[in-house]
């Protein structure tokens, strides 16, 4: 798999060809309790606009948010479009190909 600091700001295109946006955050899943902590990549979350400011935003050092942060992702994410991980067809040509059509995504 791709690291994050290559998923974030790549293209990413539709199963018809139609641009989507760029990747601006990653949604991961802690896995606790094992030896070493691992995550799992669940989702990109996709936006029409740049903002690399919106990395690890809306979270604090142990994935948690307050009320704050929560009032700042719904401000920063508005118009931002979710793409789960399962629907990722290709990520390794510097652009992010997916198997759905950007209309049967859903906002987040």
């Amino acid at each position: 798999m791709a690291s994050v600091t290559e998923l974030i700001g790549q293209s990413v295109w539709d199963a018809n060809g139609v641009w989507v946006g760029f990747v601006v955050d990653i949604r991961v899943i802690k896995h606790k309790g094992e030896l070493q902590q691992s995550h799992t990549v669940y989702g990109l979350v996709v936006s029409s606009r740049r903002a690399p400011l919106m990395l690890g935003l809306t979270r604090d050092r142990d994935g948690g948010s307050t009320w704050f942060s929560q009032m700042v992702a719904r401000i920063v994410y508005a118009g931002c479009t979710f793409v789960p991980w399962d629907n990722v067809h290709d990520y390794t040509q510097g652009e992010v190909h997916i198997d759905v059509l950007r209309k049967e995504l859903n906002r987040v």
